[in-house]
């Protein structure tokens, strides 16, 4: 099971930028795709969420009505588009994949690697 994250980049503030996550090695038909960001010195935190069969979307307040979560299930790619874009949206994000709707990092099972967003003032 492989998750692997890009679209990272430098931004500045009121940009935007997509992220995606591309799955391989199994079928993700059963599974929760979450992003979740850390921040240089702050704990790791869920950004947003979407079940890969029923299309339920979840967001942190933090992003609500910035972020748009969606997935395309013929490419087992997630992606995060992420618009208005401010300094405080600096992070590492990762995706992850788990059995379960969760918002804490250690509910997922698979992590892919981070992709680091900049977002300058």
């Amino acid at each position: 099971v492989q998750l692997q994250a890009f679209g990272g980049g430098l931004v500045q503030a009121g940009g935007s930028l997509r992220l995606s996550c591309a799955a391989s090695g199994r079928t993700f038909s059963n599974y929760f795709v979450g992003w979740l960001r850390q921040a240089p010195g702050k704990e790791r935190e869920f950004v947003a969420g979407i079940t890969w069969s029923g299309g339920s979307t979840y967001y942190a307040d933090s992003v609500k009505g910035r972020f748009t979560i969606s997935r395309d299930n013929a490419k087992n790619t997630v992606y995060l588009q992420m618009n208005s874009l401010k300094p405080e949206d600096t992070a590492v994000y990762y995706c992850a994949a788990g059995t379960a709707v969760a918002a804490r990092p250690t509910a997922y099972d698979y992590w892919g690697q981070g992709t680091l967003v900049t977002v300058s003032s």
